[in-house]
């Protein structure tokens, strides 16, 4: 053998052997440091290449260079690596306990290899009733067993077939719960179908591959997933629809091909039904044909439940307040025996108002008015969180909106909607600011028609994560009984918290906290981000915990406005995870992150199956490599992930403002600086802070606080909810 340095013209060596150790792999690019035994030599030898997978026990056969590396030695540069299953019976062990085929572990690895040697991928392959008559194996193992193994050669084949055409493979079982075995034919009949169907995998991606293809870049097809992409950029920002000439602009852009062509994708989208025309105002918009069904059924619904009596007929407000008064013991002020009032007077009701002004009281009072005439009532919100706290302020049973309307995994699809709808008479639904337009449109079909719907919700609070602005619209349009609730409580004004939130939505600046008392609310000044960063650190370590008794994990929520940079998301989630859960064991790498038990994650799509939506959060319970699979507790529910499935979750010590809505923490850090100034806007420092039930904490540069009180920019969505309802509501 000789040593030679790397450059282009040396020689190139061929090398083999089997894998004793995966010391590094990226899903992403395929990039890996091996260790690998090799016939004559005494120590296994480091080498680094590229592969689709690898796992210990599989034989490499390699093409490339030698390489002494000044930190780390002599390595093998394999330009070309070839991996194949093991033939030994101990390669074989160390491949099947690797965890690659799920069911099979360290344990049953050696009870396969005692029983069958070296034709045991044959047996699992072709007889696998053989499996049955080993110790431990009964038939529901053989048929994870055999099933594993036969998905598992798929995902390999379309490991080899994206990373041949330059794309990361951890996206590979994803790809193929969506396509199964028809997974490749699928890529490569339409690449940009990738984009559209598999979460995780952008349009520069799928357009990558449609180029390795040899798909034209000036074709339709190219330019008709363009424009739906784009489309879908713009509703992943809140937006139903977006003006036709800017989607021209945008499209054209992000393709770099003449705008006639894109005109020409569009038309087609149109007459396949993919995109719908229209005008909002005085322009001319597209919408997906999802989001403007969505929104046409809101408000054909919101129109037929308007019209009628409500269902409890004339209700003598004069009698029934101070007798709900007497009843709880608690005087309503002026403005909430009106509220009372509109609410007992219309079929349909939208109660808005910051923090400390009362909904909670109004909602009770309400409700037990209902009550007491033997009409049933239902009681809703769009999280776990938020349905759990419904139910402790009423004393009633509270469901997530999807459980409510019975999502049926077979027909992925709401069982509860016009054909069955629900069986009550008065729907009340909480924290309604967070209902994008795609559940608000399933919830009101399956509202009975003779049935009263009271909305609650702060309507000064950012938009839904999802698209649509439903609550502001259905208030706009002037044809939704809305009370709005200002007036906040004596109880209320003694927390720092509300008293600031409503300061913050006025446009003024929150009181300064003075004395030696402790506050609910304080502003830490810090000059540069990466004071900032320091001091939250500190904060969410030491401070917070000793000062007090809270819990860093579990109590404690970073919330700041961007994903990226220093201050963002990823960056707190990396740190905090090395400061608060540094040795938990085991551990599991995928999509980028090492997760491990007793690390806090939040749920970042919705998944029905699992009945776990965006912005969950919970805490690992568990990680299983043998079986490969990680269990979450969600609020007392444990939610199990398959490894390939865990680019649903990120880890969640610190969440961007936008994923906390509907949720409330004991104490809420928040990091504010000049870097997120095309972020920092009223609604989201106000977000940020009604988070906090317990204790808020601001930590940032004063110009940035000040920037994003003052701001009300913000842009409006493009919806035309507000005028469908009013034209349907006046005909």
């Amino acid at each position: 053998m000789v040593v030679m340095s790397e450059n282009e013209t040396s020689p190139q060596e061929r090398l083999s052997g089997s894998v004793e150790r995966v010391t590094f792999h990226s899903d992403e690019t395929g990039f890996c440091v091996l260790r690998v035994k090799v016939r004559g030599r005494k120590d296994p030898v480091t080498v680094i290449g590229s592969a689709a997978s690898i796992a210990p026990g599989e034989f490499v056969e390699c093409l490339g260079f030698w390489h002494n590396d000044r930190t780390h030695g002599l390595q093998f540069k394999a330009r070309q690596m070839r991996a194949v299953l093991p033939g030994t019976r101990e390669g074989i062990e160390k491949y099947l306990a690797s965890g690659m085929v799920k069911g099979i572990g360290p344990h049953f690895a050696k009870v396969l290899v005692r029983a069958f040697g070296e034709e045991v991928f044959d047996v699992i392959e072709n007889c696998p009733l053989r499996l049955l008559g080993l110790p431990g194996i009964g038939r529901k193992r053989m048929e994870m067993v055999t099933g594993a193994w036969a998905e598992q050669k798929v995902i390999r084949e379309i490991m080899v077939f994206l990373q041949s055409h330059g794309v990361g493979t951890g996206r590979a079982v994803r790809i193929y719960k969506t396509y199964g075995d028809d997974s490749i034919f699928k890529v490569t009949e339409n690449p940009y179908r990738l984009a559209l169907d598999i979460h995780g995998i952008g349009f520069k991606t799928a357009d990558g591959i449609a180029e390795r293809l040899g798909i034209a870049r000036d074709s339709l097809i190219r330019a008709r997933a363009g424009v739906r992409h784009t489309l879908q950029e713009m509703s992943s920002e809140g937006h139903c629809a977006w003006p036709r000439e800017e989607l021209c602009e945008a499209a054209a852009g992000l393709l770099d091909i003449p705008q006639q062509i894109i005109e020409e994708a569009i038309r087609e989208e149109i007459a396949e039904g993919n995109l719908v025309h229209e005008r909002i105002g005085d322009r001319e918009c597209l919408f997906l044909a999802p989001l403007q069904r969505a929104e046409t059924g809101t408000a054909a619904n919101m129109a037929r439940l308007l019209r009628g009596a409500p269902p409890w007929g004339d209700i003598d407000v004069a009698k029934a307040v101070p007798w709900v008064e007497k009843k709880t013991g608690l005087s309503l002020s002026a403005s909430q025996k009106s509220a009372v009032g509109l609410a007992l007077s219309s079929k349909v009701t939208v109660i808005t108002g910051g923090p400390g002004v009362g909904k909670t009281t109004l909602v009770n009072s309400i409700l037990m008015i209902i009550r007491a005439k033997g009409l049933s009532v239902t009681l809703c919100a769009p999280t776990g969180r938020a349905a759990k706290r419904l139910a402790e302020s009423t004393g009633q049973d509270a469901k997530t909106i999807h459980r409510l309307l019975e999502f049926d995994p077979q027909a992925f699809g709401f069982k509860r909607g016009t054909e069955l709808p629900l069986e009550t008479d008065m729907v009340v639904v909480d924290e309604f600011s967070m209902v994008d337009i795609v559940l608000a449109n399933r919830l009101l079909a399956a509202m009975p028609d003779h049935a009263a719907l009271v909305m609650v919700g702060d309507v000064d609070q950012l938009p839904s994560v999802g698209p649509g602005a439903v609550l502001s619209d259905l208030i706009e349009s002037g044809a939704v009984p809305t009370v709005r609730l200002t007036e906040i409580f004596r109880q209320a004004e003694a927390s720092r918290i509300i008293v600031n939130a409503h300061r913050i939505n006025r446009g003024e600046m929150p009181l300064k906290t003075e004395g030696a008392g402790l506050s609910d609310f304080y502003f830490i000044s810090a000059e540069s981000p990466e004071d900032i960063h320091d001091k939250v650190m500190q904060v969410v370590t030491e401070r917070i915990p000793n000062r007090f008794g809270f819990h860093s994990v579990r109590d404690i929520q970073v919330l700041t406005p961007m994903n990226r940079g220093g201050l963002g998301v990823r960056s707190f989630n990396v740190e905090l995870q090395k400061r608060l859960n540094p040795a938990a064991e085991p551990r599991v790498s995928r999509f980028g992150t090492t997760f491990s038990p007793g690390d806090k994650v939040i749920q970042t799509v919705n998944n029905y199956n699992k009945e776990v939506f965006n912005g969950d959060i919970g805490r690992i319970e568990s990680v299983d490599p043998e079986n490969g699979l990680l269990r979450v507790d969600f609020d007392g529910r444990a939610v199990e992930y398959e490894f390939g499935e865990l680019d649903e979750v990120s880890l969640a010590y610190a969440t961007s403002i936008h994923k906390s809505q509907g949720s409330e923490y004991p104490a809420v850090v928040i990091p504010l600086a000049m870097q997120h100034y095309m972020l920092l806007e009223r609604n989201l420092i106000y977000t940020a802070v009604t988070r906090g039930k317990k204790l808020v904490i601001i930590i940032g540069q004063v110009k940035a606080l000040a920037m994003a009180v003052r701001n009300r920019r913000s842009s409006r969505r493009v919806t035309n909810l507000s005028a469908r309802i009013a034209a349907l509501c006046t005909e």
